[in-house]
């Protein structure tokens, strides 16, 4: 039985059972998010960007194809190993710790689908930050695509099963300590296995704190991946524009 650990992002994200959960994510919604963002933010045709937390390079593969020059990196060593069939010269992935700079400078970095918040120590989440801050030139911006925590628990689902490729996936939600957390537990070939998400429940005042702490600006936020304006009971998203 495979058991969580301590960071349970870096064995449930580099398992092959994290991506048949998760494989009905729709493409053709991250693309027109993408399109949107790019319309507002307006980079130049050769600007630098860097996907932090790119997974398999969805996002990342997709702004190569409207001309930018991208850079994704990601904790999960089969992600990256995924992704970089797509490589080319204007398109590379890295296996990376998003805690830490990249030590290169980009006009935009983009951390989506709720890629924040997993750390154990609330300290992390305040190094990526100030890690973000580093890895931006200096008339650079940056963007966090994070769920909106109030809307969520509101809506949380306590108990469901979802059947993918076969496999009965049962996934019990609540809070806990501040913290959302998702027990997932399922069985394959005859072996069960158990995992548990868990994200901290960061506000937009949380993440203000952190801008202030590490001598960023908010410049926009948007609730949703239209781009509408954020409202706290109903945006089912939390899209922060900073620099």
């Amino acid at each position: 039985m495979a058991l969580p650990t301590q960071n349970w992002y870096a064995s449930w994200f580099d398992t092959p059972y994290y991506h048949i959960l998760y494989k009905d994510r729709g493409y053709d919604e991250a693309q027109a998010f993408m399109r949107a963002l790019m319309a507002y933010l307006k980079p130049k045709d050769s600007a630098k960007i860097l996907d932090l937390a790119c997974g398999k390079g969805r996002h990342s593969v997709f702004l190569n194809s409207l001309g930018y020059n991208v850079t994704g990196v990601d904790l999960s060593k089969n992600s990256i190993n995924h992704a970089k069939q797509y490589e080319n010269e204007s398109l590379t992935f890295k296996v990376h710790d998003m805690c830490k700079p990249t030590k290169n400078t980009y006009d935009v970095v983009l951390n989506l689908f709720t890629s924040f918040g997993y750390f154990e120590d609330d300290e992390d989440n305040l190094r990526t930050i100030k890690a973000i801050k580093e890895d931006l030139k200096q008339d650079g911006v940056a963007v966090i695509d994070f769920m909106n925590v109030a809307n969520v628990i509101s809506n949380l689902v306590p108990t469901e099963v979802k059947t993918m490729k076969g496999i009965d996936f049962h996934i019990k939600r609540y809070v806990k300590n501040n913290h959302i957390y998702k027990d997932i537990s399922f069985k394959d070939n005859d072996e069960q296995f158990e995992f548990t998400e868990k994200v901290k429940a960061i506000t937009l005042d949380d993440f203000k704190t952190y801008f202030k702490k590490a001598g960023l600006t908010l410049i926009n936020t948007f609730g949703d991946y239209q781009l509408n304006d954020f409202n706290l009971e109903t945006s089912k998203r939390l899209i922060l524009v900073f620099k």
